[in-house]
């Protein structure tokens, strides 16, 4: 819902843009969506097509072409000083090698990235089935320095609950082959309370993980998110939701035991060792700039949200700014009720001075989160707000209260 008028979009353009920098506001973000899937997991509610790389090699490239076009009419609009760059889909590691050279071709030819910069973290998300030697060196030698590889369990009686399709060995095979083109930051995507799974399975799962030494490790607790056939499945009684108190116990001992392993855990599902932070996550955590290029691809810059269409047929008979929908620009109760949502996922809490800049003295929320420290879903400490244990295992709610 729109709260007030928005800026204009300026008019479409394609080609690379002049030699004056942009005058647009500074960008510190850019993600990149890849909708193609080799099969639709029973649990995902992102955008996402089945497609097979063998008969579908026009439909890559055309997507491809079309994505360089809204790169290069995104670099005419605003000043990209990407510090973080983010391909996530889908199933990114899908795309042919050739695909591949093309999109990395065109992001050093604008700038975007530099396989010989320090800092910028370049993540590129995979499924364990498409992760081979050639394709790795493509990516490292294309300046990606992060894989997160979406192993989700190693037990293939709950990977066909969700519909997940891989082998949990190759999980083991593809960190290998990340391992051995360079890749030295790795994060590997778990779920648990899977309809059926047991606490034993969760311990083998986090064992399994662990032993591979990923650098991070997100570990989520599934969510049935409206009209994917997971949620129709529980809607007709074929599966069942884990019970809330195992549940409970299984995120208790996730935080327990990574954290016993030495890993920080910085927000509600993630967990990192010093210093390997998601630094593209940390962006949205703290509602920095951020970019989003590709059917369904979300974008914040300076308090405007906008979301790209999710619809490839669409998207690819467009050129330059592809249909847009939920398109807002936030007034200020909502901007400062967002921001506080966000920067509570952090585990660390929200700045109190920052805190206090953001909320001003007659707010409401002011005395909601008087109430919600007087009941131990929130406390503060001498430089932050933060949820509590307790507050933890409820966070959705708890923030929801502060909207």
């Amino acid at each position: 819902m729109k709260t007030q008028s928005n800026p204009p979009i300026p008019a479409r353009q394609t080609g690379p843009r002049s030699a004056d920098p942009p005058s647009g506001p500074a960008v510190r973000g850019l993600y990149l969506h890849v909708p193609f899937c080799f099969h639709k997991c029973h649990y995902c509610d992102f955008y996402s097509l089945v497609n097979d790389p063998s008969e579908d090699a026009d439909k890559q490239r055309a997507f491809i072409d079309r994505l360089v076009g809204e790169l290069e009419h995104q670099h005419g609009r605003y000043a990209l000083e990407i510090e973080t760059l983010f391909v996530g889909g889908g199933t990114p590691t899908l795309l042919e090698i050739g695909q591949w050279g093309r999109l990395l071709d065109v992001l050093h030819r604008l700038g975007l990235i530099d396989p010989r910069a320090q800092g910028v973290e370049f993540t590129v998300e995979a499924n364990p089935e498409t992760v081979n030697e050639d394709l790795m060196r493509k990516l490292v030698d294309g300046g990606v320095n992060r894989v997160s590889i979406g192993a989700q369990s190693f037990d293939t009686g709950l990977l066909k609950t969700l519909e997940r399709w891989h082998d949990p060995r190759n999980v083991e095979r593809a960190v290998k082959t990340c391992r051995d083109a360079g890749i030295g930051n790795l994060n590997l995507d778990l779920i648990f309370a899977v309809p059926g799974q047991s606490k034993a399975q969760l311990v083998h799962d986090l064992d399994r993980a662990l032993a591979l030494k990923p650098e991070h490790l997100s570990c989520y607790s599934l969510i049935f998110e409206p009209n994917t056939p997971l949620t129709q499945k529980r809607k007709m009684g074929l599966i069942h939701s884990v019970d809330e108190t195992l549940e409970r116990e299984m995120y208790e001992y996730v935080i327990e035991r990574l954290t016993g392993e030495g890993y920080g855990h910085y927000e509600v599902s993630n967990f990192a060792r010093p210093g390997r932070r998601c630094a593209h996550n940390m962006l949205y955590w703290t509602n920095a700039n951020f970019l989003a290029v590709g059917p369904s691809g979300a974008s914040h810059i300076d308090g405007r949200r906008w979301k790209n269409e999710a619809h490839l047929g669409r998207y690819l008979a467009g050129e330059g700014q592809p249909p847009v929908v939920d398109e807002e620009q936030l007034d200020p109760a909502r901007s400062a009720g967002e921001q506080l949502m966000l920067r509570l996922r952090l585990i660390e809490g929200a700045p109190l001075a920052w805190l206090d800049s953001l909320l001003h003295a007659k707010d409401q929320r002011r005395r909601r989160i008087d109430d919600l420290v007087e009941i131990g879903m929130l406390e503060r400490n001498a430089t932050h707000l933060r949820l509590t244990r307790q507050g933890l295992f409820v966070a959705d709610a708890v923030i929801a209260e502060l909207l």
